[in-house]
């Protein structure tokens, strides 16, 4: 009789992309990005520094943000999108990835483990990033998309809080991983789901609510140094 060989599960390491694999917050890099171009003026930038307290604080409606910042690209070409995220990302935002970060994914690769990004960031963003660290895997916020233009709509749900859940476990189930045995790296509390649904929770450069939670239950806690040089946009 055949031997039957199961497929055994793999080990997922998961990373949060904002103040985890970079030192910045990327909706703040854009805003300010779209500021220096002329693009949008001062109340919009200040509604954007506003919007950004709002989420630190933990009372911003992130979903009704989300949708509402996407709007904005409404008839855009998706083309023309990538294009300019890519020119941005590469302009204000490689600088800032924190080197501990790289080496980490690298290690976590270097095992045989799958690597992943599960970002609220739209994939014009989290790809640049996944690219020069080498991960083939992203899990993100999506835009939705007819004709190759942009509607302005997000695809329900965000990929944020239940959200990023909700996104994850497909992925963890198309790649058959074995949550007990993977990683999750985040610095907010808002990923307090995902960090309990692994088995290895670790807070990175972790905001205090989340810093106090990872010590209450005695989860790894790291700090990384920042990037030598963050650059300087002209």
């Amino acid at each position: 009789m055949p031997q039957i060989v199961r497929e055994r599960p793999q080990v997922g390491a998961f990373f949060d992309m904002d103040k985890t694999l970079i030192a910045e917050n990327s909706a703040s890099l854009f805003m300010r990005y779209r500021y220096q171009r002329g693009e949008i003026g001062n109340i919009d930038l200040l509604k954007g520094l506003g919007a950004y307290l709002q989420y630190k604080l933990g009372i911003l409606d992130i979903r009704s943000w989300t949708v509402g910042m996407m709007a904005q690209f409404a008839g855009q070409s998706e083309v023309a999108l990538e294009r300019e995220a890519l020119g941005w990302v590469d302009q204000m935002v490689v600088g800032t990835i924190y080197p501990e970060a790289a080496r980490l994914v690298a290690e976590h690769q270097a095992r045989g483990d799958i690597v992943a990004i599960v970002s609220g960031a739209t994939r014009f963003v989290v790809r640049p990033i996944a690219q020069r660290l080498g991960i083939e895997h992203m899990v993100y916020t999506r835009l939705e998309v007819e004709g190759g233009a942009f509607t302005g709509r997000v695809i329900e749900p965000i990929c944020f809080e239940e959200g990023k859940i909700y996104w994850l476990q497909q992925f963890i189930e198309e790649q058959r991983l074995d949550l007990a045995k993977s990683y999750f790296y985040t610095d907010s509390i808002t990923d307090l789901p995902l960090l309990e649904i692994v088995g290895h929770p670790v807070a990175t450069n972790p905001d205090p609510l989340l810093y106090r939670t990872a010590v209450r239950r005695r989860w790894p806690v790291r700090f990384f140094e920042p990037p030598v040089a963050s650059p300087q946009p002209s």
